[in-house]
């Protein structure tokens, strides 16, 4: 089993890796692959609605974006990490989620169903569960199992140094590595077992201004 955690920080070793990276050591002792898919410098632009995903199943702008949907279908659970911008997720990763999410929704791939998932927050100070909101809402919409920690998943600091301090994040972040393992177990025992899939129904659309 693979989880794929996404460092969506301009910083590619700064706070926000260094959160992932206890994460990712905890679920490698769990015996979780893991891989950290650093998002970048590199401008990427929000989505633009041109709907083009519905034609050719990835998005139109190829950048960063399709690289993800690429290696998406491996993983059996997801962590994106984020810094705090203004009491929100970062604009990098928040025109990444935006692209990644609704690409792989319209172009029918359907690779993010039933796959566990959670956020990680790094802060110097505030903003924290804000834009844990935010990002938790990418898998509310996805049918995706969010899976929590004792706390909610954030470590302070403005240098990784002092992350590195932060003793209750650190161990945050160990318990939501260690019950994504747990629930990726259970849900593979569960599959062995035969145990199936809920019963889907088609989508239903219902505009607030009708004529």
């Amino acid at each position: 089993m693979k989880v794929l955690l996404v460092n969506g920080s301009p910083h590619k070793k700064g706070c926000t890796f260094t959160a992932l990276t206890e994460v990712a050591e905890t679920l490698n002792k769990e015996e979780i692959d893991t891989e950290i898919f650093w998002v970048g410098t590199k401008p990427l632009v929000g989505c633009t609605a041109c709907m083009k995903c519905i034609e050719i199943g990835c998005c139109s702008f190829n950048d960063c974006v399709n690289d993800f949907l690429d290696i998406v279908p491996d993983a059996d659970g997801f962590i994106f990490g984020s810094p705090v911008h203004y009491a929100a997720a970062s604009g990098a990763i928040t025109s990444f989620m935006d692209r990644v999410f609704y690409a792989d929704l319209l172009g029918g791939r359907q690779s993010f169903y039933l796959k566990p998932a959670a956020a990680v927050i790094s802060a110097r100070r505030a903003g924290t569960t804000a834009t844990f909101d935010q990002i938790n809402k990418y898998f509310t919409i996805s049918e995706m199992p969010i899976i929590s920690s004792r706390y909610w998943n954030m470590v302070h600091g403005a240098k990784p140094e002092d992350v590195k301090k932060d003793l209750e994040g650190l161990q945050t972040m160990r318990v939501l590595a260690r019950n994504m393992a747990w629930f990726l177990k259970c849900k593979e025992a569960g599959t062995k077992a035969g145990v199936p899939f809920p019963a889907r129904e088609e989508g239903i659309f219902t505009n607030f201004i009708r004529e």
